[in-house]
């Protein structure tokens, strides 16, 4: 069976709190590491009403105390908003604390608005090959210490074996991933559109390195799951006004589920929403393990990251559960 992940922005239900969001998050990466769940990542953004995973890597932290042997990481650290130097401390002081379970996803978007971006002291004029740089430099930095670096060290980071990965949802990401013979993840749960032209494009170009010997593609894909059709697509109704919300300038904490919420929207943000949403699955344990398997035929894909922001914890609990259990069925 292909690996299943899952991506946890760590979303602040209407009527909860940060607080309630990181134990929510603890108890889902638990439920996930005993249903056999590869990975859970957390994702940097930073201004977000609804979102509680700005300090990406302390919550990683939180996570990875909460479990035992699932792989914990970022998807990811956009990297623009940070000095290498620290990310490598960073993710050094992680993998040192839980040593061979730590991912870093690196992405180049700021995870923020314009304003949000210049209070973390981004600089908005960087040229475009600044990410490049900073990936190379980073990486640099977990390399074992070497006289011509210099005095500067990360401590804890060097020599150590953090898998690198980059994150994209362009052509960009995969250019980038194939030439420096990483992992790639493409963020197709919400921007599908150059999903399979990116994908193509990483495993022609991929380039073997000490890293990595062959292309390996992790692609998002949201999930969900219930006993019944009409449950199901409540459930993603909370989702759903989230996505318009965001995209009419109106972010908030994440909406109580709606009956009929995709139904009743204009249609121009209904085409939003079909577009934007595309990689979802939607229904029961069965219609949602069928449709992840036809795109995973589709792609290739040789890991799928599940997204779910469901308003309620058990209910998100059981659609992870009902849809691991539907594709272990399946083989």
């Amino acid at each position: 069976m292909t690996p299943l992940s899952i991506l946890d922005l760590c979303p602040i239900p209407d009527g909860q709190t940060a607080a309630d969001a990181f134990r929510r998050a603890a108890e889902l990466a638990q439920h996930a590491e005993a249903l056999g769940y590869a990975r859970y990542w957390v994702a940097e953004h930073h201004g977000m009403p609804g979102i509680a995973s700005a300090a990406t890597a302390v919550v990683i932290g939180h996570i990875a105390a909460a479990t035992r042997h699932i792989r914990v990481g970022a998807g990811g650290i956009m990297l623009p908003n940070h000095s290498p130097l620290v990310v490598a401390e960073q993710f050094g002081t992680l993998e040192s604390l839980f040593p061979g379970r730590i991912d870093l996803g690196l992405g180049r978007a700021p995870g923020s608005d314009r304003e949000t971006a210049r209070a973390l002291r981004r600089d908005l004029l960087a040229d475009a090959d600044g990410f490049p740089r900073d990936v190379l430099e980073l990486l640099d930095w977990f390399e074992p210490h070497s006289p011509e670096r210099g005095s500067v060290r990360a401590v804890p980071g060097e020599g150590l074996a953090v898998p690198v990965w980059i994150l994209g949802s362009s052509l960009f990401g995969a250019q980038l991933a194939a030439t420096l013979g990483l992992p790639y993840a493409f963020a197709s749960h919400f921007a599908p559109a150059q999903m399979m032209a990116a994908v193509a494009l990483y495993r022609q170009r991929f380039k073997p390195s000490a890293r990595l010997a062959k292309p390996h593609v992790m692609l998002g894909f949201s999930v969900f799951a219930a006993d019944t059709d009409a449950e199901a697509r409540l459930l993603a109704s909370s989702q759903q006004q989230a996505f318009v919300n965001l995209r009419s300038g109106r972010p908030g904490k994440l909406p109580l589920p709606r009956a009929g919420y995709a139904e009743n929207l204009a249609p121009q943000q209904r085409a939003v929403i079909d577009d934007a949403l595309a990689c979802t699955a939607t229904g029961t344990p069965e219609a949602v393990a069928a449709e992840l398997r036809a795109f995973i035929e589709r792609t290739g894909a040789d890991e799928v990251m599940v997204a779910s922001a469901i308003h309620d914890q058990a209910s998100r609990l059981r659609s992870y559960s009902l849809l691991m259990q539907a594709m272990q069925a399946g083989g």
